[in-house]
């Protein structure tokens, strides 16, 4: 009878054994970019059909609502959601958290997702996203979906955490916008820099200027391979967005808490616009759309009243469709040459007491500032706004002068070349700074110019500024410029996995910050990528190894 009894409770052992859910490894748990902190527990939160989720107010409804999408769309379950009452996924109000930051506690029996704001509701959902894993049991073949039992604090190190994609060169599509917006939210980035005008191509619908995309958005070929290969495409290449299609790459985008910051290039890199509208150039010569990549003779002619209501115009299109703070309006390589061989420019010049064309630019600059104030924006620019030559080579200009005239102060100054001293500079005036310096996150260079080592190394605070002026940096963006690049796979190869790498720059504590166990964390990421099909670089350990071995062999 003992026996029979002692089986009894081996049985009901067995039985409440099988119910707990999986004990996750330490090494199983992977967050990227990595958490401020993170405490695993014991066991794991199953996810079931019907679950209710908790809100408390209208800010966590968006966050919500996006985790009941994708539980949906992962594993078939829908959830439902509550205004009131308890739930086993609760979404809570914890006031003094950072901007942007979340706490997360998960046990066997709830999940508990504590925020400030309807960012840090979003963030703690994309971390739910990246822990969640199925288990198959190998004796029913019934499928499980787990996240492991864990405690996270987090917040970003920096509040702007940018990918910027160049459209102008080539058109590569609202799905693919959409596919990119998608794994920016996964990582926890939050700026979509959408450089949509240059001299290879306009991409914008403005109903005021229909030519700039009836004739702006078109080419007839295109440069291959390099920087003056002389070799094209044979092949014309043409796209553009409606005023329809942005508002709802936008609006799918803010669902992300990614916010878009269009780049309007101005007054150089304007070919397209002068292809379209002569008038807008200074040299007053019909042109084509371009072929060839560059920098390019001809500028908008900024002396002209015209020419001014003509980008006050478009501006005034992009804020209805943008509601970003920021616009960007490019300011970079812009050649002199036209405007010194105008004699209407040199009257103007003369006229205004404006010594040189980098006194004119940044004149220009501040005045479309001042419009963008006056309508509620704050203007962005490369860091040639601020009227330094960070260019040598630059034949039309005729000395290193920098200009005397000074740009306006609520301006964001986009570090992308030039000695680190300049940003320096920048930050200690008051001026706002991105640091994207070209040498540490430019996506179109190789994987030999910046291995994903190289792209997680850097930090954006210039090294030697005095802490008192590190809230002046922003953050970072790395650049996805298209010219090489001309299909949508290109563009992933280069992007993915240093986009991740980016990533954990901008989110991540230094003391926090770790290559090794980001690697690890990297790995997880590529099975997503891989369900995906996106066409991530999948050698960058090989380029390391071949880095490293002629690091060696010179110091030898």
């Amino acid at each position: 009878m003992r026996s029979i009894f002692y089986l009894f409770i081996f049985i009901i052992l067995v039985s409440s054994c099988s119910e707990k859910n999986k004990t996750f490894l330490t090494s199983e748990v992977t967050l990227l970019p990595k958490p401020t902190t993170l405490t695993l527990g014991e066991e794991s939160f199953a996810f079931k059909e019907g679950y209710s989720v908790s809100i408390e107010s209208d800010e966590q409804k968006s966050a919500a609502n996006y985790l009941i999408n994708l539980i949906k769309n992962t594993t078939g379950f829908q959830l439902e959601l509550k205004e009131e009452g308890k739930a086993l996924i609760t979404f809570s109000k914890v006031e003094g958290l950072e901007a942007e930051g979340y706490q997360l506690d998960i046990t066997p029996k709830q999940i508990v997702i504590k925020a400030s704001d309807a960012a840090g509701y979003f963030y703690g959902v994309q971390s739910i996203q990246q822990l969640l894993s199925k288990e198959v049991s190998t004796e029913t073949n019934k499928e499980k979906w787990l996240v492991p039992s864990v405690v996270i604090e987090d917040a970003p190190r920096f509040k702007w955490r940018a990918y910027m994609l160049d459209e102008s060169r080539y058109f590569h599509g609202e799905t693919f916008v959409k596919q990119m917006l998608d794994q920016m939210a996964l990582l926890k980035m939050n700026v979509f820099h959408w450089h949509l005008i240059d001299d290879a191509g306009w991409r914008i619908e403005i109903k005021k200027y229909p030519l700039l995309t009836e004739v702006g958005s078109k080419r007839a070929d295109s440069e291959i391979e390099t920087w003056k290969s002389g070799k094209t495409s044979g092949v014309p290449h043409s796209g553009f967005y409606t005023q329809e299609q942005i508002k709802d790459i936008v609006a799918y985008a803010a669902e992300r808490n990614i916010t878009v910051v269009p780049e309007f290039e101005m007054p150089g890199h304007s070919s397209a616009a002068i292809a379209s509208y002569t008038w807008l150039g200074t040299a007053g010569k019909d042109i084509d759309v371009p072929i060839k990549f560059g920098r390019l003779y001809d500028n908008y002619d900024v002396t002209k009243p015209e020419v001014i209501q003509f980008i006050k115009d478009v501006l005034t299109e992009m804020f209805a469709l943008f509601p970003s703070e920021v616009i960007h309006i490019g300011g970079d390589e812009v050649g002199y040459k036209v405007w010194e061989e105008s004699a209407s420019v040199q009257k103007y010049m003369k006229e205004n007491g404006i010594k040189t064309p980098a006194d004119l630019q940044i004149d220009f600059t501040n005045k479309i500032s001042q419009f963008m104030e006056q309508n509620g924006r704050r203007m962005m620019g490369w860091n040639e706004i601020m009227g330094v030559n960070i260019h040598k080579g630059f034949e039309e200009k005729k000395d290193d002068k920098a200009a005397e005239t000074e740009l306006a102060k609520n301006v964001v100054v986009h570090f992308w070349k030039g000695n680190l001293a300049l940003a320096q500079d920048a930050a200690k005036k008051g001026y706002g700074i991105v640091n994207s310096l070209h040498s540490n996150t430019y996506l179109d260079y190789s994987y030999k110019g910046i291995s994903l080592k190289k792209a997680y190394n850097f930090n954006p605070i210039p090294e030697g500024l005095e802490e008192k002026y590190h809230k002046n940096i922003y953050g970072l963006g790395c650049q996805m410029w298209s010219e090489w690049t001309p299909t949508n796979p290109d563009v992933e190869r280069q992007t993915f996995p240093r986009i991740a790498a980016y990533a954990e720059v901008g989110w991540t504590q230094l003391e926090n910050k770790d290559y090794e166990s980001f690697k690890v964390a990297l790995k997880k990421i590529q099975k997503h990528w891989d369900s995906l099909n996106i066409n991530y670089f999948k050698d960058y350990e090989k380029v390391e190894a071949e880095i490293e071995a002629a690091r060696k062999k010179k110091a030898e």
